[in-house]
């Protein structure tokens, strides 16, 4: 095999031949892999991006920066909008899909973050919980939601594996959809070349979460939904087990603002939580990361002594489909991000250097850069007790401890709208571990129509 001239001349022409320089070495499938990459990266936008190296983010002047308004959680219309939101689940015009393109790594979890067994009780994984809630929303509403999973080039091949290993956890094999995010490749920092990591492979990084929208659209996914009569995506993270998918109230303001992208936000707990800020700037739906918001504005207070900004992102959304399929058809219309990292690479001798400092660029996508496109939406609050429990770190704060809590204080609350007691801690907490399961019951409503009203809880329960 060799090398297609046309492309050979353009790496040239960009001055990238280096990553020719092992040809000779490789297999006839390393060569058809290397060229597979080669010709699937666009080296001009990369030449553009590198020019941007130097470009330091600056957030919007405070002048440009205003609260958004958001629907408060106990609105008094809720029921109608519960109403409205189911009718279009009966209608079967909704799908869900989960981003779980990450490793576990920093649980120590040597596998798809979505593998991990998180259930107090059960030990059922991110995965399971999530797929049982989309079920059992089909069996609820007579009309099963697709599920589309986003994994990435690192996680794809078990994530899948995992599902056919689990029966998909009881969802129709056809309702279940696998997509994966694109890559980007990594320049030298110095250079601008790009960097290997063997002699026939560049050095490939996820796309970022924003490149879950061109992915969806490239797979051919968000035209296929489209044809059969889905209008709207609902958007969630692999880490949060506490999400309502799909949640019908949510919905029902989605379609009642006949908004094009909706964001559910939980309070922020303090000025420099490590939440994104939802914000309105120049009177658009804007996220502002909460390392980049000025601390005059973060810390801002009104007449009542509440932060002025104070609506953090759990990145819980609805998108349109029609507005998913405007925003994907151009090329540049969600930007890279540019980030300096320390990534190994393969030098010119053929050893693996491990660099001590930042020596590469990275580019990313993010799913919050979307919101300003919206003409129309909508921010609805919600709550970390009710809604938002990331599993994050092996330890403290976002840990498995910290998530099977929120679990089973969940399950407690629902208890006790139930009129059921739970045995306390001195501090309040329950103390015993709880756990619903998705198929028992998706809400505290649902779990009190269903729960016997004469259980006494002794010791871990779990409900299922």
């Amino acid at each position: 095999m060799t090398v297609p001239a046309e492309l050979r001349q353009k790496l040239q022409q960009y001055r990238q031949e280096h990553v020719l320089a092992w040809w000779d070495r490789l297999t006839e499938n390393e060569r058809r892999q290397l060229i597979e990459q080669l010709s699937s990266i666009d080296l001009d936008r990369l030449t553009r991006l590198y020019a941007e190296r130097e470009h330091t983010y600056r957030p919007p002047d405070s002048s440009r920066i205003k609260p958004l308004a958001i629907v408060p959680a106990d609105a008094p219309d809720n029921a109608a909008m519960r109403a409205a939101g189911e009718e279009t689940l009966r209608r079967g015009e909704v799908a869900a899909l989960v981003v779980a393109g990450g490793q576990g790594s920093r649980l120590g979890f040597d596998h798809p973050k979505g593998m991990y067994p998180i259930g107090p009780i059960s030990r059922k994984s991110l995965f399971q919980i999530h797929a049982e809630k989309v079920l059992a929303l089909g069996r609820r509403y007579g009309k099963q939601p697709p599920f589309l999973i986003m994994t990435s080039p690192a996680t794809d091949a078990e994530t899948r594996q995992f599902f056919a290993d689990h029966a998909y956890f009881g969802l129709p094999r056809e309702e279940v959809f696998f997509f994966c995010q694109g890559t980007m490749p990594a320049l030298d920092l110095a250079t601008g070349k790009l960097l290997l990591e063997a002699p026939g492979r560049l050095f490939l990084s996820p796309d970022g979460h924003g490149g879950t929208l061109t992915a969806l659209s490239k797979s051919g996914l968000l035209e296929q939904l489209r044809r059969r009569g889905i209008r709207h995506l609902f958007y969630f993270q692999v880490d949060n087990p506490l999400v309502k998918v799909a949640d019908p109230i949510f919905l029902g303001r989605h379609l009642a603002q006949r908004s094009e992208a909706s964001s559910k936000i939980v309070p922020k707990q303090g000025p420099k939580d490590r939440l994104g800020n939802l914000v309105l700037v120049d009177g658009r739906c804007t996220m502002i990361e909460y390392s980049d918001l000025p601390d005059s504005l973060a810390n801002e207070r009104d007449a009542n002594g509440r932060l002025r900004l104070w609506a953090g992102s759990p990145a819980i959304h609805i998108f349109d489909m029609d507005f998913l399929a405007r925003v994907t058809a151009g090329a540049g219309l969600l930007p890279f991000h540019i980030a300096r990292k320390k990534v190994p690479y393969l030098d010119d001798t053929g050893q693996i250097v491990q660099p001590q400092k930042e020596n590469a660029l990275k580019f990313e996508r993010f799913i919050f850069d979307v919101l300003p496109l919206a003409e129309r939406w909508l921010v609805m609050e919600t709550s970390h007790r009710e809604e938002f429990a990331p599993l994050k770190n092996a330890e403290g704060a976002d840990s498995p401890q910290t998530v099977q809590a929120a679990l089973t204080n969940l399950a407690a609350d629902w208890l006790r709208c139930a009129g059921i007691e739970v045995p306390r801690t001195a501090n309040g907490e329950p103390a015993v571990a709880l756990e619903v399961s998705p198929l028992f019951a998706l809400d505290a409503e649902e779990f009190a129509a269903r729960v016997d009203r004469n259980i006494r809880i002794n010791g871990a329960t779990y409900f299922v």
